[in-house]
């Protein structure tokens, strides 16, 4: 399992040392995260969107981050249109309708510019 964490916050010169221990309750799976992201997106973009494998990730809150991938049935896939987080504890789906407007946009401009039969 891969640990993101959010550093953004940090001052341009700072010096990272530490060990870290993280400790939440894991509520949700990274299967259940990415099936949660999958439901989503095919309702409510299109059904050649699908979640892939969720990495942790460490910011504000903890949440699964799970890419977006776009896949022809007879092809197979053909690249990552974004990301969405999953929250650890609650299982929602952190998407505003924002987000989902960009995932929709790249996922056409990823598809008119592949070939369904060379992706």
């Amino acid at each position: 399992m891969a640990v993101q964490l959010d550093l953004s916050h940090m001052p341009q010169s700072a010096q990272l040392e530490g060990t870290i221990h993280l400790s939440a309750p894991l509520r949700v799976t990274a299967a259940e995260a990415r099936r949660r992201v999958s439901r989503l997106v095919i309702s409510e973009i299109g059904n050649l969107l699908y979640g892939g494998e969720p990495t942790i990730a460490v910011g504000e809150r903890i949440c699964w981050h799970v890419p977006v991938l776009l896949a022809y049935p007879d092809s197979g896939p053909v690249g990552q249109v974004g990301v969405l987080d999953v929250d650890v504890e609650t299982g929602a789906v952190l998407a505003t309708p924002e987000q989902l407007a960009a995932l929709s946009d790249y996922a056409l401009y990823l598809a008119e510019r592949t070939d369904p039969r060379t992706a």
